[in-house]
């Protein structure tokens, strides 16, 4: 055992290496907390989440005039109880993405440091159910392209040996149907081909697109509703055969919890990054499971591939690269699926000079 004596936070901004649109957003930022904690024996941890350019100064603010402040003098290893108590040290914030990003760049640095001192890598100190993740790629399937851009996409990832790839649904619903149509009919039947909404549609509108979509074999309509309408999704999911996709806009864990108990989802998409960190992130995976329910977690790649490979329930991780430029080496990919690092820790090798570079001005602080 040995207590937090330091706390170190910045934030660096990572321009997207591909232009990204979709049904309600263009983002061209990915704005990322990191926090650096060090016990009494000099072990650090690494830990960080996201925004996708907006908000990202708020959580550093948070991060720095409250919880980081409340870490010094704790037991490191204690980081269920550390969770708790700043979830409820903030419950008057609580549950909201600013503070559900702030407690996952604290948390995932937790775990990072106890990976580190134990010698283990993240996927077995959390479960080590499985070996390697199947891919899929949404990094060409963005709402602008066309889908002579979208074939290419998928042909390439197949040839890749990636399993499947996602296109963005939102146009005018038969545009939609030419544009899935397109790589079905270039990619076969052989290959997955998942669809995200990103909370565009209403429940009548989404039903409508469902049953458009069914003929097309899709794996699973993503975010079709907007998040907090489980209501909608209740009905949606008793209206087609087509898997519904949720979990990226929620925040907390009882809000899963809910989504399973009225079977308003097939496919449970846990972001570490806005759920919390890795604590919460695993009791929604060992729920869900219970459901059997399959995750198939959003964004972080780099991350969420240790995490998958942690539980016996995770089938897919997306590919979204998103660290290439603050670490020295990216994640392992054989034959089209995700490898989690031996190494002991998150399995991330970060760049720390890159990352001194690119901190954004006025946010880097110690706490001590």
């Amino acid at each position: 055992m040995a207590k937090i004596t330091r706390v170190e936070l910045l934030m660096v901004d990572l321009k997207p290496k591909v232009k990204r649109v979709d049904a309600i957003q263009s983002f061209v930022s990915q704005e990322t907390p990191i926090v650096r904690i060090t016990d009494a024996d000099g072990a650090v941890g690494t830990g960080y989440s996201y925004t996708i350019g907006t908000g990202g100064h708020s959580v550093m603010e948070l991060l720095k005039r409250t919880l980081a402040p409340a870490l010094i003098g704790r037991e490191a290893h204690e980081i269920e109880r550390i969770w708790r108590d700043l979830l409820f040290l903030t419950h008057a914030t609580s549950v909201g993405a600013i503070t559900s990003i702030a407690l996952a760049a604290i948390d995932t640095a937790l775990w990072d440091l106890q990976s580190r001192k134990l010698g283990l890598p993240l996927h077995l100190l959390a479960g080590g159910a499985q070996s390697e993740i199947p891919l899929y790629t949404t990094e060409g399937g963005w709402l602008h392209l066309e889908p002579s851009a979208l074939v290419e996409d998928a042909l390439r990832a197949r040839a890749d040996g990636f399993s499947g790839c996602k296109i963005k649904v939102g146009r005018p619903v038969h545009e939609d149907v030419a544009r899935i149509s397109a790589v079905r009919e270039a990619v076969g039947q052989g290959f997955e081909i998942f669809t995200d909404a990103n909370q565009k549609f209403n429940v009548d509108e989404a039903i409508r697109r469902a049953r458009a979509y069914e003929a097309l074999d899709i794996g699973w309509l993503e975010e079709p509703l907007t998040a907090d309408d489980i209501e909608g999704h209740v009905r949606l999911n008793a209206h087609t055969s087509i898997p519904i996709a949720v979990g990226e806009s929620l925040y907390s864990h009882l809000h899963f919890r809910e989504y399973l108990e009225r079977h308003a989802c097939s496919i449970v998409q846990v972001d570490v990054g806005r759920i919390g960190g890795i604590t919460p992130w695993l009791k929604v995976a060992h729920m869900a499971e219970a459901f059997n329910i399959a995750v198939c977690p959003h964004f972080l790649m780099e991350l969420h591939v240790a995490l998958c490979c942690a539980v016996p329930n995770a089938r897919w991780v997306e590919y979204i690269p998103q660290l290439d430029t603050i670490t020295t080496e990216g994640m392992t990919i054989r034959d089209g699926k995700a490898i989690p690092s031996s190494a002991p820790g998150l399995g991330i090798a970060w760049d720390l000079e890159a990352i001194e570079r690119m901190t954004v001005d006025g946010t880097h602080t110690i706490i001590v």
